[in-house]
């Protein structure tokens, strides 16, 4: 099993559409490349992720790139459906150099790469939400969501 991180606005949504997807063995919301190793300053620069376990042999970083990109916006910076800042921007982390240069090579394949604001970096830091917002979707199916039903039950 190999380990990738995903930021992509509002990480309940993310973190239920993640879980859907072929390969993937295990997913837990939390927070990326901040600068502290708590949660208790407006996330000191971090952006909400989700920690996402699969199998290589079932699924490539290119494959899971490619349903990331069905889940966010690419060309939005700090912006994914109606949630503003920072802490909602896009990103691929992990601390696996291959993950990075394949995820790199996605986007660089792509015709609109000059417009595509995702970061793609090594993880510096990572911190596990709350309990609260582990799986918050499976639990409060009513809550906010940036991501259209029909994409959260498309993989299922």
């Amino acid at each position: 099993m190999e380990v990738v991180y995903f930021a992509g606005g509002c990480l309940w949504g993310v973190q239920a559409f993640i879980k859907t997807l072929p390969g993937v063995v295990f997913t837990e919301a939390g927070r990326a490349n901040g600068t502290s190793f708590t949660l208790e300053s407006d996330y000191d620069g971090y952006a909400e992720c989700v920690k996402t376990g699969f199998d290589p042999s079932v699924v490539s970083i290119r494959e899971l790139m490619g349903y990331f990109f069905e889940m966010i916006d690419p060309y939005s910076l700090n912006k994914q459906g109606q949630d503003v800042g920072e802490k909602y921007r896009t990103g691929v982390y992990s601390e696996n150099p291959e993950h990075l240069l394949e995820a790199q090579a996605f986007l660089c394949k792509r015709n609109d790469y000059d417009l595509i604001v995702v970061e793609v970096l090594p993880l510096t830091n990572y911190v596990r939400s709350a309990e609260e917002h582990q799986d918050r979707l499976a639990r409060c199916p009513n809550d906010y969501c940036h991501i259209p039903v029909e994409l959260l039950n498309k993989y299922q």
